[in-house]
């Protein structure tokens, strides 16, 4: 069941974009993301591309392990979006749904943590549960 975004869900995808634009680097950092807290703090990161995909960090692995290092260990909702590389036709950043790993990250560390995402053409927000039916581990 996916749930229409409010003016805060905005302003998360704002912040992300914000991280990316002021970090990108080609090869390195193209996915930038932003995690709400319970407590409404707003901890921001970017991915980190390795020449060795399997080592490669997610941004929302970077954004909600910046959170724990800060002490925020209950999340609310979080995003992720992609910056056009130079040879792409594209001006634009665009929200990207979460990889499978991170889904089972991001609902391994919080089952009502809501995610926001391009569903049928429309931003939505979901609750990661819903991303990942049947998960692994779960009774």
């Amino acid at each position: 069941m996916t749930k229409p975004l409010v003016k805060e869900d905005y302003e998360l995808i704002h912040a992300a974009e914000e991280v990316i634009k002021k970090n990108y680097r080609y090869g390195r950092h193209h996915i930038g993301s932003v995690v709400r807290t319970a407590s409404g703090k707003i901890f921001a990161a970017v991915h980190m591309e390795a020449n060795v995909g399997r080592i490669t960090v997610c941004g929302e692995a970077m954004a909600m392990g910046k959170a724990i290092s800060e002490g925020e260990h209950e999340f609310q909702t979080i995003v992720a979006v992609a910056h056009p590389h130079p040879h792409e036709d594209i001006e634009d950043c665009w929200v990207v749904a979460p990889c499978g790993m991170c889904r089972e990250l991001i609902s391994d560390y919080g089952k009502g943590t809501d995610v926001i995402l391009s569903y049928q053409g429309k931003l939505v927000k979901s609750n990661v549960m819903e991303l990942l039916p049947e998960k692994y581990g779960v009774k």
